[in-house]
């Protein structure tokens, strides 16, 4: 087959640019920056956490990297669930803000100050730049989010993700206002995916209709990890060199998001196979409630079977189409053995198939259950390098670009 000219691939891409959806994008857990201030009702468990002024970034602060100060980041980010309230808030003399919500600014880079580790979504965003041609702030925008906090079941209050929910959708409005009326391509990383899943199903058929042009999701962990069983047992640091993962472990496990990416049942079904394995017990995703009394975390049971588990159990078809982009092939934690030296030890970890953080089974769970779906698998590409990685920037380039064709469905 004759390869097309330049001057025809040129003609082309100018006619997608010109007729190219706007495009948000919702970042995963810990994909953006979070802002904190501190009032006097704030009680600094030491010397080291004392501070004073206005607002300041919580979210990446590398001061997290140093021992005295990973204490404070862990007790400025912890949650509480208030059992009267039904839902969940910040510690006392804490405020937290989500900033710039709108663009893209907060999940270019954690920390602007350090661009070369904390870089995100810039790489994405320069290549949707660069080869689709948006405009950042213009065609193409961020909806951040704060990340500690997840959605509830049916009949349980979740008001910070709710809010968030709302202000996505007047986002969504407003930018397909702004831009002649077309509807929406909506991209999400990781937990960012959950979120607007249940973002599109909490809309009516004919909002989805009028606003919605595709969802794509990157790396999505649809039914949870193995993985995230090893942050509630013994921590997880996400590759942050020098710091405790038993200082982290607190503040993680007070995360409603992170009860959110527990392995569901609904994904991980097989009761014959463990997902931890101990001396004594094993646990399986049918077993969570029982697991987390053993690792010591007793107060998240209620909230995880009555707010967490409900949102688990079905995916719905939103009814738009979705495009599941995502790694495999990198070994990923599938079973967790633990010694004798219990949940405060790092376990022994047997892989399996996956992007390296979330299993291939969570990551094609909407396989057969999403009517409009396309799966683009990719080897050998991680959970975070899906982002950044050249082979994945030029799929997710190329299948944005035949959505704006108008060809794909």
């Amino acid at each position: 087959m004759k390869k097309p000219s330049l001057h025809y691939l040129v003609v082309i891409s100018m006619l997608v640019t010109a007729t190219c959806h706007p495009l948000i994008l919702v970042p995963g857990s810990g994909g953006n920056q979070l802002e904190a201030r501190l009032d006097k009702d704030y009680k600094p468990s030491s010397f080291w956490c004392k501070r004073s002024g206005g607002w300041f970034r919580l979210w990446f602060d590398p001061t997290v990297l140093l021992s005295p100060f990973t204490k404070c980041f862990n007790e400025r980010m912890m949650l509480y669930y208030d059992a009267d309230l039904d839902d969940y808030q910040n510690a006392p003399g804490v405020h937290t803000r989500v900033p710039h919500f709108g663009s893209t600014k907060s999940l270019l880079y954690l920390d602007p100050l350090l661009r070369g580790v904390t870089s995100y979504m810039a790489p994405l965003v320069k290549a949707l730049e660069k080869d689709c041609g948006y405009v950042n702030d213009q065609t193409l925008l961020g909806a951040p989010y704060d990340f500690r906090y997840g959605l509830a079941g049916p009949g349980h209050p979740s008001r910070v993700a709710s809010q968030f929910l709302q202000d996505l959708k007047h986002l969504v409005e407003k930018t397909s206002r702004e831009n002649k009326g077309k509807p929406v391509i909506l991209i999400s990383h990781s937990l960012g995916g959950l979120f607007v899943l249940h973002f599109l199903n909490r809309n009516s058929p004919s909002w989805r209709s009028k606003y919605i042009k595709h969802f794509v999701s990157l790396a999505t962990p649809w039914g949870g990890t193995v993985e995230q069983m090893k942050t509630f047992a013994s921590g997880n640091t996400l590759g942050v060199p020098f710091v405790n993962p038993l200082l982290v472990r607190p503040q993680q496990r007070s995360s409603e998001s992170n009860q959110w990416l527990l392995p569901s049942p609904n994904v991980f079904r097989d009761k014959a196979k463990p997902l931890v394995v101990t001396p004594r017990v094993n646990y399986t995703a049918y077993e969570m409630d029982r697991f987390l009394e053993d690792i010591g975390f007793s107060q998240g049971v209620v909230p995880y079977n009555t707010r967490v588990l409900p949102l688990t159990e079905e995916l719905v078809d939103p009814g738009v189409p979705i495009t599941c982009i995502y790694g495999k092939g990198v070994d990923t934690p599938e079973v967790l053995v633990y010694g004798e030296g219990g949940f405060d030890e790092q376990p022994n970890i047997k892989y399996g198939d996956g992007d390296g953080t979330v299993n291939l089974a969570s990551l094609g769970a909407l396989n057969h259950k999403v009517e409009s779906l396309k799966t683009i698998e990719i080897d050998g590409v991680s959970h975070t390098s899906i982002l950044k990685d050249e082979i994945a920037l030029k799929e997710i380039v190329k299948h944005i670009s035949f959505i704006n064709s108008g060809l794909a469905k």
